[in-house]
């Protein structure tokens, strides 16, 4: 046959990126195709068009697009061009010999079903190796192994059609587990979802820890799980988890505190929130820097003010500690004088506090802190604030208001001597 180009060893042992060819530079295509041929015999059925092919790098790079056109690719090595890929560290346990991995060099026994199946699956080799199914590969060790064997090789195409075929034969379960013992193969799977839109089974795979009881192994599940290229929110959300639950465990080998309040469940595997409540229940008081104060809890798990507000006063409100109650809402100008400020509203925290039986001096006292009268009011009658409607009603100059109360309340209490007083005083000016 009549070569196009001259006859020259030294023209064709220079060519770096081209396998061996009889005919001209179509061929080059034709082996394009003969590769992508090799990894749609375990990818897609045999009617698909030839157009789509799994687009992976041949130096053992994921790469930024799944699906490519075989002809742009022909088109860009006829013009010598090399397709500019994203590069991410594949580094494998072998070093490199060259320019890179000789099937020859590796611990490969020569035509073994390994051999032939990776020589099929790698571009150097398809020029002369029939594409092999990965179907023989029928038990977890084969599949293993022939996994190890295509990250050793260091050919991007060989993991990822690897990668793949584990997928469809292997339970996600097994399939992770064998994949974070092994990095390299680990970031092509992760790459490969990214690109296919899969990352949902990122969040199937943490989910498992919901069938994990023993709290020590669901910890460790999910520190395992910290090192998976999640989105930046999941990554956060599983971080914190985490972190939730390695809190947690030693918090709850503190038992002595219990005796005097007991518990009605463990704190293990609980919301943050509920683990802040019990924080403030517990170990109100504690220094910042214990895992189980309030303050610690607060700063770890990025709470907000109006959050933690809400949560401190429930708790200590439960055990009647009032001068704690009090010490939430304390806050001094820079004259140095102290009033009471709250994110959430007085009328919220007066709700709150009628919940836990607060007494009525109490409860008179931030009832007066509610700025919208209608509310102060509203608030007053419903919870029996005695002096606070009085005093509202007097504000108000509202004698009609003033009388129908007085009615209300029994002869000769306070309450009743003070509204008589305020009636009998000429030097008000009443509204009615």
């Amino acid at each position: 046959m009549t070569r196009a180009k001259p006859e020259d060893d030294e023209y064709w042992n220079s060519s770096k990126f081209k396998a061996f060819t009889f005919d001209d530079e179509d061929d080059e295509f034709s082996q394009l195709k003969e590769s992508k041929r090799a990894v749609n015999s375990i990818l897609v059925d045999e009617d698909e068009d030839e157009d789509d092919v799994e687009r992976v790098s041949w130096s053992g790079e994921p790469v930024g697009s799944i699906s490519w056109s075989v002809k742009e690719t022909a088109s860009s090595i006829r013009s010598g061009s090399e397709q500019s890929f994203p590069k991410i560290d594949t580094t494998p346990s072998l070093s490199k010999q060259g320019s890179g991995y000789s099937l020859s060099s590796l611990s490969i026994v020569v035509d073994s079903p390994i051999w032939f199946c990776l020589c099929s699956l790698s571009k150097e080799q398809t020029w002369c190796f029939p594409p092999f199914s990965l179907e023989k590969f029928r038990s977890l060790q084969d599949k293993l192994l022939l996994l190890d064997e295509a990250v050793a090789v260091y050919d991007g195409n060989v993991i990822t059609a690897v990668l793949i075929f584990l997928k469809k034969s292997l339970s996600k379960e097994i399939l992770f587990r064998e994949l974070m013992a092994r990095d390299v193969a680990l970031r092509h799977y992760v790459h490969y979802l990214k690109e296919m839109g899969e990352q949902k089974l990122l969040l199937m795979h943490y989910k498992e820890h919901l069938n994990i009881k023993d709290e020590g192994r669901r910890r460790d599940f999910l520190k395992s799980c910290l090192s998976l290229p999640f989105s930046q929110d999941d990554a956060t959300h599983v971080q914190d988890h985490y972190t939730l639950l390695e809190r947690q465990i030693i918090i709850e080998a503190d038992a002595e505190i219990f005796k005097k309040f007991p518990r009605k469940a463990s704190i293990l595997n609980m919301p943050i929130i509920t683990t802040l409540y019990y924080s403030c229940f517990y170990h109100y008081g504690e220094s910042e820097g214990t895992f189980s104060s309030p303050s610690n809890i607060r700063k770890t798990f990025r709470i907000s003010e109006k959050q933690y507000i809400l949560t401190a006063l429930g708790a200590r409100a439960k055990l009647k500690s009032w001068f704690d109650v009090d010490s939430l809402f304390n806050t001094k100008n820079w004259l140095g004088y102290t009033k009471k400020k709250s994110p959430i509203g007085f009328h919220r925290v007066v709700d709150i506090l009628h919940k836990n039986s607060a007494p009525v001096q109490v409860l008179q006292e931030y009832v007066n802190l509610i700025d919208d009268p209608d509310l102060k009011l509203s608030g007053a009658l419903k919870y029996k604030c005695h002096d606070v409607v009085i005093n509202t009603y007097r504000d108000l100059k509202d004698r009609q208001q003033l009388i129908v109360y007085r009615e209300k309340l029994e002869r000769d209490s306070p309450e009743y001597r003070k509204i008589q007083e305020l009636l009998n005083n000429v030097q008000i000016r009443w509204k009615n």
